[in-house]
């Protein structure tokens, strides 16, 4: 069924989809509509942005199930940044199932992804519609940092790397208002729930019916003897492993149903002062306090310019071989980085992967050799075997 729009942005009118929006409408994007509650302030960020007079503006409310069902009939995909999902997307995530329509979304809420997956994973493969979380920062670069490692592993090895190690090297910018606000919203979920807890500390949490092997915990600063530093826990590891593992899951275990992997951050400095950055990042919780952006808030553009990671992938084989992938963004993370990656996740998924099956996807399950090719061209970020 032809539908009106490629894309709808839900949420233009927030910090991080106005961002989006922006991006869209300067990459020259057709056939894309802005969404969100309020139609005043819809026209209002259209022109603040410089988008096209004749832009398109979709009235729909997460209140108001029949406006997103609305919503869903005139688009292919769904771009939505109106979070937390686990309180605002659920309804959302139903309509586009029932409506066969792709959804993107920026979720690093394992527990509601979990619980989607169980609703509607079975109802997805039979409407069509494709739905894919974790579309930003968690998880995009590990996911798809995997993925190319694991293809350079087998095209020069013959057979992927059952160990991979995530490292992140440097990063500069700030985790969003979002992210933390999702984050409050899992505490308070698992407060009233503790049964969660099992999703939320398994690596395996979006595989059912499979457990693979014992998955390091990334909890305790250590040295990696790989990369001659002391590594230290990485707070989206708890969100960006469970989609890894779902990756190699849909797949049907390409990389091995004896999979390890983790992710830790490096700490500058070596041998003492390594040990005492480890220890110190450890302590240090970027959610803590008042301080921060709030949902809807975000740094300057000169901040988000500034911004950048790098990202290195270790991938170890059996007989002792060695090959590493390194990713690299040129925005912050949380945000300039971040609403690109979405914006050509969504883009891909209505235009590259068009009659790919219907279910709860990862996008290194649905879209990982095509979004690559995007994410290289257009948003700043390399994938770069060594």
């Amino acid at each position: 069924m032809a539908r009106e729009f490629d894309v709808i942005v839900y949420g233009a009118t927030g910090y991080t989809g106005r961002l989006v929006a922006e991006y869209l409408a300067q990459s020259g994007a057709e056939r894309w509509a802005m969404a969100g509650r309020s139609a005043a302030k819809l026209a209002e960020v259209r022109d603040l942005i410089g988008a096209p007079a004749d832009t398109p503006l979709v009235v729909a409310d997460a209140d108001d199930p029949a406006s997103l069902r609305a919503m869903c009939e005139q688009a292919s995909v769904i771009l939505t940044t109106v979070g937390p999902y686990q309180l605002y997307g659920s309804d959302l995530v139903a309509a586009c199932v029932e409506t066969g329509t792709g959804y993107v979304d920026l979720c690093g809420e394992p527990a509601w992804m979990r619980a989607m997956i169980d609703q509607h994973h079975a109802r997805a493969q039979q409407t069509g519609a494709r739905i894919v979380f974790s579309c930003g920062f968690d998880s995009i670069p590990f996911d798809l940092g995997v993925y190319t490692l694991q293809e350079a592993a087998k095209a020069r090895f013959g057979k992927p790397a059952p160990r991979v190690k995530g490292r992140v090297r440097k990063m500069q910018g700030t985790f969003s208002g979002g992210t933390a606000a999702s984050l409050k919203a899992t505490l308070a979920a698992v407060a009233k729930n503790p049964a969660l807890l099992a999703t939320l500390t398994s690596s395996f949490g979006l595989t059912p019916g499979f457990t693979g092997p014992t998955q390091p915990t990334g909890l305790i600063p250590e040295y990696d003897r790989a990369l001659d530093a002391w590594v230290a826990p990485f707070i989206m590891a708890a969100i960006n492993t469970k989609n890894v593992h779902r990756t190699n899951f849909l797949l049907g275990h390409p990389y091995g149903a004896d999979f390890v992997y983790d992710e830790m951050m490096v700490a500058p400095g070596l041998g003492e002062m390594g040990k005492a950055a480890a220890e110190a990042m450890a302590k240090m919780n970027p959610f803590a306090g008042e301080g921060g952006p709030k949902p809807g808030e975000g740094p300057s553009k000169e901040e988000r310019e500034a911004g950048f990671y790098d990202i290195l992938f270790v991938g170890e084989m059996p007989g002792g071989e060695r090959i590493d992938v390194v990713v690299t963004g040129d925005k912050d993370p949380g945000y300039g980085s971040t609403s690109k990656m979405i914006a050509e996740s969504a883009l891909c998924l209505a235009h590259d992967v068009a009659d790919a099956r219907g279910g709860v996807w990862t996008p290194g399950a649905i879209m990982a050799a095509p979004l690559v090719q995007r994410l290289r061209a257009k948003a700043g970020i390399t994938f770069d075997v060594q």
